[in-house]
């Protein structure tokens, strides 16, 4: 079984339609289950995942845990049945029969991986960023592109870091690419353009590319959080009347 592992924090405007969509494009519903794991949304996502009819009372699953992305992706992963883990964001929707793709590499012998991405933007630059995900190289991969681990590998690594607040999926991924057990399926996931709309495809880019590079030169998780919250934060009250960007789970 495929455990899918959701993260929320405010996304009632995305997240019934990734649990229908899922449910739906799945080769088979025997292979998964979704547990999403809620970081204290006030927006109604937790009554839009409650209402869900999945058919199955034991494919869908809502739990609850801290904020924080790292620290309910783990909580998530203690909470599931399945022997192989899929790390999902809301506004993330993988390629159909998603759920044989991934079995078929583990049945290959490859224990982590994810898909190829493609934005749901025209934009020449995002189009390219796209493109570029096809390739297995490090600087290429990032958590909107999904993650897919077995369940020993994930313990042997030890989770996802909690000390960071951001960049905690770049930190897993760090530990897959030293171990050289990783591929990338060659099958597009279409993930949210949101932020880059919202403040610009530039400006985002270079503070990612900013914060990529402080890591880098080893800069750690508090000053990481520290850069992310003055350039790329929503202020407080545009977060109160919005969703909290995918990239990372910080206070309001």
């Amino acid at each position: 079984m495929i455990s899918i592992i959701i993260p929320v924090l405010n996304e009632a405007e995305t997240i019934k339609r990734l649990i229908t969509y899922l449910i739906t494009n799945a080769s088979e519903k025997k292979n998964i289950e979704i547990i999403v794991v809620d970081g204290g949304s006030t927006d109604g996502t937790r009554q839009l995942v409650q209402a869900i009819d999945a058919g199955d009372n034991g494919m869908l699953k809502l739990i609850s845990s801290e904020k924080g992305r790292a620290k309910q992706m783990n909580k998530g992963a203690k909470a599931s049945s399945g022997s192989v883990l899929y790390f999902l964001h809301a506004d993330s929707f993988p390629p159909q029969n998603y759920d044989a793709f991934i079995l078929s590499e583990i049945k290959k012998g490859n224990p982590a991986g994810c898909f190829r991405m493609q934005f749901d933007s025209n934009h020449w630059w995002l189009r390219l960023a796209g493109w570029l995900t096809k390739f297995n190289w490090r600087a290429c991969r990032g958590g909107d592109q999904s993650q897919f681990i077995t369940r020993q590998l994930f313990n042997e690594i030890g989770g996802y870091d909690e000390q960071y607040i951001i960049y905690e999926d770049n930190m897993l991924l760090n530990e897959l690419y030293a171990r050289k057990k990783f591929v990338v399926i060659n099958k597009k996931i279409t993930s949210s353009a949101r932020l880059y709309r919202e403040k610009g495809i530039w400006y985002v880019q270079f503070h990612f590319w900013a914060i990529y590079v402080k890591k880098w030169f080893g800069a750690d998780a508090n000053t990481l959080f520290e850069y992310y919250c003055k350039h790329l934060r929503k202020k407080k009250k545009e977060a109160t009347t919005g969703h909290i960007p995918q990239e990372a789970f910080i206070d309001k």
